[in-house]
């Protein structure tokens, strides 16, 4: 999940509810015995994070499982993504996702397990994804027996940097028939909630997001002698201020959305105005017409600075990455929580609003014309967080994506994300013979 926040909702922990006998029951039996190995896994990916598109240690364990549990597999799509494809007889094509990079930040969890690689963090949860994707695979190929149809396991590189999606898609993943188009997307994402629970919110339910660099232009010289020069420092800082007020004077309080300035880069000494500034900002949206706006007015206010300061030059405004709103599917959203509320019980669920953070998961369903359910699975220890949420110290005392100190617990996250896809997988794919000895395909 990309510069996210957390779901903005919490509930208490509760403790599991006996899953029906049923198909997800029978294909989850095999999970305690394989718990342990998952858990190894995990560690292991948490020690050794990988960057966007250089996931390639990650990429070939992901196949490396894949082959194993039979499915055919495709590597090195977009440089390092990974599907598996797994046909079990007639019915319909259901792709799971998983995304695999890190991001470059460096470890303050003081783990056994913490990160190896200097500067480079598993601080978003991805190798929980990773982890959770390839047990469910393992255990729906183990049991196909319960289900028929066509099951993609697929790991994406990049989606940190908001091109991962994009790339897998632009490599051919449909178009060259790499995976079946699929009739359905189902994705998890870790948060910093009891572990045991899972979060869901129906429609849009993360922001757009647009990360723009602006290159203000002045003329150096100096320090002494500021009548000489056009300073591009004041001209950016006076952006900077003015820019917050797009939120609090052009947009209506209805609509959602959030404008951060997180970097910001001038010259390299004290008695020098440099020639240029450089500003970073996020823009994050939940509608198509209200983005179009907000981008013209951070653009009509850094040209207007420029102006006000007499640059002889307009700002230069580069997009560094941009990601659509995800929006889930009511109907899917409706059928697999019916899942969910079976095998876990109805108070291991709860809804949220929409989060600000961004996610690049909806181009794969809307590139294959299909639906997407996309769900938040609780990470953080169950105790640690009731504890908090008590003393009402959720921001002080449970890390959130993105910090030094994000490591969600192993148990009995895995479990629950496991169990979330497979059940999610089986509630989408086709009724099969529930004959052990009958293995479809």
């Amino acid at each position: 999940m990309s510069d996210s926040d957390t779901t903005g909702h919490t509930a208490p922990a509760a403790a599991p509810a006996a899953a029906p006998d049923s198909a997800p029951t029978a294909v989850l039996a095999p999970l305690d015995d394989r718990l342990d190995d998952l858990v190894a896994l995990y560690e292991d990916l948490h020690r050794h994070p990988e960057l966007g598109f250089e996931e390639t240690r990650t990429a070939a364990e992901a196949a490396r499982r894949l082959t194993r549990s039979g499915y055919d597999v495709t590597t090195g799509i977009a440089g390092t993504g990974v599907a598996g494809v797994l046909r079990n007889g007639p019915g319909p094509v259901v792709l799971l996702r998983a995304d695999m990079d890190a991001l470059p930040v460096t470890e303050d969890s003081g783990l056994p397990y913490a990160s190896t690689v200097p500067g480079r963090m598993h601080a978003c949860g991805h190798d929980v994804h990773v982890t959770c994707l390839l047990g469910a695979a393992d255990l729906l190929a183990a049991g196909r027996a319960h289900w028929s149809g066509t099951l993609i396991a697929l790991f994406q590189p990049a989606e940190e940097v908001g091109s991962g999606a994009r790339a897998l898609i632009d490599a051919g993943l449909y178009d060259k028939d790499l995976v079946p188009t699929p009739d359905v997307v189902l994705a998890q994402h870790v948060a910093p909630f009891g572990a045991g629970l899972i979060a869901y919110c129906p429609g849009a339910c993360m922001a757009a997001a647009d990360s723009l660099q602006i290159t203000f232009h002045g003329t150096g010289g100096h320090g002494s002698r500021p009548e000489t020069t056009t300073d591009p420092v004041l001209m950016a800082a006076s952006f900077v201020q003015r820019v917050q007020s797009v939120v609090s004077r052009e947009v209506a309080p209805k609509d959602r959305v959030v404008v951060t300035v997180g970097s910001f880069h001038a010259g390299d000494t004290a008695n020098v105005i440099p020639d240029r500034a450089v500003v970073r900002l996020s823009v994050r949206t939940f509608d198509e017409t209200v983005r179009t706006s907000v981008l013209a007015a951070v653009d009509r206010i850094a040209r207007a600075e420029a102006a006000a300061s007499g640059a002889d030059r307009d700002p230069e405004t580069e997009l560094l990455d941009s990601f659509p709103v995800t929006v889930n599917d009511a109907t899917t959203l409706g059928s697999v929580n019916e899942e969910f509320t079976r095998l876990f019980g109805e108070q291991r669920l709860f809804a949220y609003e929409p989060a600000t953070g961004s996610e690049d998961a909806g181009l794969l369903a809307t590139a294959a014309g299909a639906p997407l359910y996309y769900w938040w699975l609780g990470g953080w220890d169950p105790e640690e967080f009731r504890t908090a949420l008590a003393a009402g110290r959720l921001a002080q005392d449970i890390p959130s994506n993105h910090s030094p100190r994000f490591v969600p617990v192993p148990r009995p996250t895995l479990t629950m994300g496991v169990q979330a896809l497979t059940a999610g997988a089986l509630n989408q794919l086709g009724r099969g013979t529930e004959d052990p000895a009958e293995t479809a395909g």
